[in-house]
């Protein structure tokens, strides 16, 4: 199987909703919160409904932010890994992002992190998402893309780890989280 073709498909799971969704559930948060965000307005001078849910546009901030703090945890992101969380989180997203605006948050989540550190930053996110059923779906994304550049190293792990604790999600839901993400990828590879 080839690369794009794999991660298309780890695309696909991770716009699916996690295994513990409610019945009817048929997106991933990070595919629903897209939608708003790819609704922004464009200039200031914007006065037409525009759909754009402020809140909505948060979370997808923070889901991305959260997977980019795993992503750059071991202190590689080169260019394999960048074109591998991009393309798994515009497919994910349906269309519903621009390459352009994805690119300018990333670029945003790296002078962030960079200005206010790790924790801070895992902290921030833990602010803006504070239903455990969105905390668990983004430790459930922010493992996707961790395990699609290669696997989980040591130093994503320990991202992830931190993560759980600031969302105060204990250490058998985030074990849960792990496998799942895991049997998926392995299906995705096999």
């Amino acid at each position: 199987m080839s690369r794009t073709d794999f991660l298309s498909k780890v695309a696909r799971r991770v716009a699916e909703p996690a295994s513990n969704a409610p019945p009817g559930v048929k997106n991933s948060i990070l595919t629903v919160a897209a939608g708003s965000y790819g609704l922004r307005p464009g200039g200031d001078d914007v006065t037409m409904p525009t759909g754009f849910d402020p809140r909505a546009a948060a979370l997808f901030e923070s889901i991305v932010e959260a997977s980019y703090l795993v992503a750059t945890a071991d202190g590689v992101f080169d260019d394999a890994e960048k074109n591998a969380f991009r393309t798994i989180v515009l497919e994910a997203c349906r269309g519903a992002v621009a390459s352009d605006s994805l690119e300018a948050l990333l670029a945003d989540l790296a002078d962030q992190l960079e200005e206010d550190g790790l924790d801070h930053r895992v902290q921030m996110v833990s602010k803006t998402i504070n239903r455990t059923d969105q905390q668990r779906e983004v430790l459930r994304i922010a493992t996707f893309l961790a395990f699609a550049s290669g696997g989980v190293s040591d130093a994503e792990l320990d991202v992830i780890e931190k993560m759980s604790r600031a969302f105060e999600i204990d250490d058998a839901e985030m074990q849960s989280v792990l496998k799942e993400v895991k049997q998926a990828i392995d299906e995705a590879q096999g």
